[in-house]
C-alpha cells in the first residue's frame, strides 16, 4: 500500500516527517519483515544515472522497490569522465555491487538540456551545461536538419542520453569488467513526463566489441 500523498503546495519540514511515519506504518502493515530484510544489505541489479529533476523518481517510474536500483542523479543526467562523483558511483556499482545493467535515463522537457540550447547566461551551471553543448556540436549536422524547435529539443535530450551511455562504456571501469567476463550491459533511455512511458533508445552495449578502437584501454 502506498503512503498517503502529500500535496505539493502543503509540503513542509513537518509534513515530510509525518509522511515518513505514514509510509513506515503502511509498509509494515503490508510486510512486517520489510525493514528487517532491507537492513540486511543491498544487491541491486541496476545502476540508474538520471536527472535530478524531482519529477523523475527512478523507483516510482519503473515500479520497483527500495533496494532494486542504485541511483546517481545530476542536472541533465550528464556523464563525463572528469566527474569523480559519477565515476565513484560507477566503480562501486560495477566492482562491488556487481550490477547487471547501467542505464543512462534522460527525460523530455529537461530544463538543463533546454538551457544548453540557448545562449542565456544562467550562472555556474553554464560550465556543467557545456557538456550538453558538446553533444550538440558532435551532432550538429543532424540537429541543423531539424527545423521544429520542440523536435530539436527532444532530439538533443535523446542524444544526450545516448552519448552518456557511450561515455559509460568507454570508461576503464566498464571495459575492465567486460575484459574479466562480467555480465554487464549499458543502455540509454528517455522518459516522457507527458505520458509516463520510457523510450528505449536501442543502443545497448554489453562487450568490448562495442567499444570504438580509439576509446579502448588496457
Amino acid at each position: 500500500m502506498c503512503a498517503k500523498t502529500i500535496e505539493t503546495e502543503n509540503i513542509s519540514y513537518k509534513t515530510l516527517l509525518q509522511g515518513n511515519r505514514d509510509w513506515v506504518k503502511d509498509t509494515i502493515d503490508s510486510d512486517p519483515n520489510f525493514f528487517d530484510k532491507l537492513s540486511e544489505g543491498q544487491n541491486p541489479p541496476v545502476l540508474w544515472i538520471g536527472c535530478s529533476d524531482s519529477r523523475v523518481p527512478a523507483n516510482q517510474i519503473t515500479n520497483t522497490k527500495p533496494g532494486d536500483i542504485f541511483v546517481h542523479r545530476n542536472i541533465a543526467n550528464v556523464v563525463v569522465h572528469t566527474d569523480m562523483n559519477m565515476l565513484s558511483v560507477l566503480d562501486y556499482s560495477v566492482n562491488v555491487l556487481k550490477v547487471k545493467h547501467v542505464i543512462v535515463c534522460g527525460h523530455y522537457g529537461c530544463g538543463g538540456v533546454k538551457a544548453a540550447l540557448g545562449n542565456k547566461q544562467v550562472g555556474i551551471i553554464d560550465n556543467w551545461l557545456r557538456n550538453i553543448r558538446d553533444v550538440y556540436r558532435t551532432h550538429e549536422r543532424e540537429m541543423a536538419t531539424i527545423k521544429d524547435p520542440d523536435q530539436r529539443f527532444d532530439r538533443l535530450v535523446e542524444l544526450n542520453a545516448i552519448e552518456g551511455a557511450s561515455n559509460i562504456m568507454n570508461t576503464s571501469i566498464v571495459q575492465a569488467a567486460w575484459a574479466d567476463g562480467q555480465d554487464l550491459a549499458v543502455h540509454a533511455w528517455v522518459y516522457s513526463l507527458k505520458t509516463g512511458i520510457i523510450k528505449d533508445m536501442k543502443v545497448t552495449c554489453n562487450c568490448l566489441d562495442d567499444v570504438a578502437p580509439a576509446f579502448k584501454v588496457g
